[in-house]
């Protein structure tokens, strides 16, 4: 396609041209309707300068008769003007007049009648004008009118005025949506040059911005945030995958290895029920961590929103509490819960209560040690924040390592020791978002402080706040 040819196809070039078409039919109308109402104002003048001439020529007729009507219409046929004239008997023979008789028998009446008339001395040359007959006692007829032909030459150079106007409103306006289409042009040209290089795999490509804040850099600055969520999720996507693929190697070796000696080395059913029941946890670890990774996708892809609800979150924190106090009982870990009434939020309650339970088995977990171990749940409502906190006195994390401990499959040194996936925390955080929420790892001074801040729903019932202890 040539480079006119995607001018005229853009829209910008079309919308001009369209525009253009209503701005003539709108000009148009309007210098229509001025010589429609030009025409009109001199029909009246002459209208009004013949019926002055019929009065005063019918009062010459009835002090003078005839010849004194005769000597009047001469009198006004010898004064320079376009005022026409013609006096005739009842035969139509012509008694006096500037003019030849029409080829037309206008009928007496008040109306003016538009006709081609002839000057006397000028056979075969027609002239535009305006008559009326008027029909005097004894048969004569005396037609009056005006010489309309200055008239007719003032429409002609409306007429032309007008197509005039139109040309040049037509050229100029052609011209301005080719340069409109252009500049357009050359914009959505280096946007797709993006487009395509970024569909090649630069994933670093951006849309060009030109400043003007005008709606093709609303669009780009629109396509360049959402390129930069694209990325982060396809760096997210490549960590999983590399995650994944680093950390499901060893129990599937060890799985692997484990099933290859029982059916090596096992010689009775015990020794085949032991190793399958070794299979079967090692499967079950396996199921957890996918679990969890399948849970943190759909957090961070957003949930669905058929699934959002308002609930109170005092209730989800209470409930999880109940549950996990045998555990902790039998632990020897002191649990205080606290919440407030009326915490309600909008979410999932089956994420939100899933993030809770990482959090409180990750402080019983790491959290329930010492001589006196200690762990507090609590929810209350600070601002319009809902708040979830979970703290435990134990060794806690350093502070370099509270932002990459929320990572996946994250695992800290003194924690390797001890069974989990390193998922639990990357859950919650995933969930916190999925509410426009976060989260929050403090230092419980001793121990560790992790706080889950969600939006709060306006209506609430009053701050009542309980403590249970397990």
């Amino acid at each position: 396609m040539t480079a006119l040819g995607k001018l005229f196809r853009t829209t910008a070039f079309k919308l001009s041209i369209a525009y253009l078409v209503l701005f003539s039919i709108g000009a148009g109308l309007v210098l229509a309707r001025v010589g429609a109402r030009v025409k009109e104002v001199l029909d009246e003048q002459i209208e009004q300068t013949v019926d002055a001439e019929i009065r005063a020529l019918s009062e010459q007729y009835a002090q003078g008769g005839l010849r004194q009507l005769v000597n009047a219409v001469e009198r006004r046929v010898r004064a320079p003007g376009g005022s026409l004239y013609l006096l005739s008997s009842h035969a139509g023979d012509v008694i006096v007049g500037n003019i030849e008789p029409p080829n037309f028998t206008p009928s007496g009446g008040t109306e003016l009648v538009e006709t081609a008339y002839e000057r006397r001395g000028e056979p075969g040359v027609k002239h535009p004008a305006l008559l009326r007959l008027f029909l005097l006692p004894g048969g004569f007829r005396l037609l009056i009118g005006h010489d309309i032909e200055d008239h007719e030459v003032l429409r002609g150079i409306l007429r032309r005025a007008l197509g005039v106007s139109l040309f040049w409103l037509a050229l100029v306006g052609a011209l301005g949506g080719l340069f409109v289409s252009h500049r357009m042009l050359e914009r959505v040209d280096v946007m797709s040059g993006s487009a395509r290089r970024i569909m090649a795999g630069d994933m670093h490509e951006r849309l060009a911005i030109s400043g003007a804040g005008d709606e093709l850099d609303r669009l780009a600055e629109n396509f360049n945030a959402m390129l930069e969520r694209i990325s982060e999720l396809m760096a997210g996507l490549r960590e999983v995958s590399d995650n994944i693929a680093h950390d499901l190697k060893t129990p599937l070796t060890r799985l692997r290895n484990r099933a290859e000696a029982a059916l090596r080395a096992g010689s009775n059913d015990s020794e085949h029920r032991a190793a399958l029941a070794a299979v079967i946890e090692e499967s079950d670890n396996l199921i957890r961590v996918f679990n969890a990774l399948l849970m943190i996708a759909r957090a961070e892809a957003g949930y669905s929103s058929d699934n959002m609800a308002v609930f109170d979150a005092d209730s989800v924190v209470r409930d999880i509490a109940e549950m996990y106090e045998p555990v902790a009982e039998e632990q020897g870990v002191h649990l205080d819960v606290a919440a407030q009434d009326g915490l309600a939020v909008t979410g999932s309650r089956e994420l939100l209560g899933q993030a809770l339970v990482n959090l409180v088995d990750n402080a019983l977990k790491y959290g329930g040690t010492g001589d006196a171990p200690r762990i507090a749940i609590e929810a209350r409502r600070v601002g319009d924040r809902v708040e979830i906190i979970v703290a435990d006195r134990g060794p806690g994390i350093a502070p370099s390592d509270r932002e990459r401990v929320v990572g996946r499959f994250v695992r800290l040194e003194n924690s390797r020791s001890r069974p989990g996936s390193g998922l639990g925390l990357s859950l919650a955080a995933a969930v916190a978002r999925m509410h426009h929420g976060a989260l929050r790892i403090e230092d419980n001074a001793p121990g560790l402080r992790v706080a889950l801040s969600l939006p709060a729903m306006r209506t609430t019932v009053g701050p009542t706040a309980r403590m249970e202890r397990a």
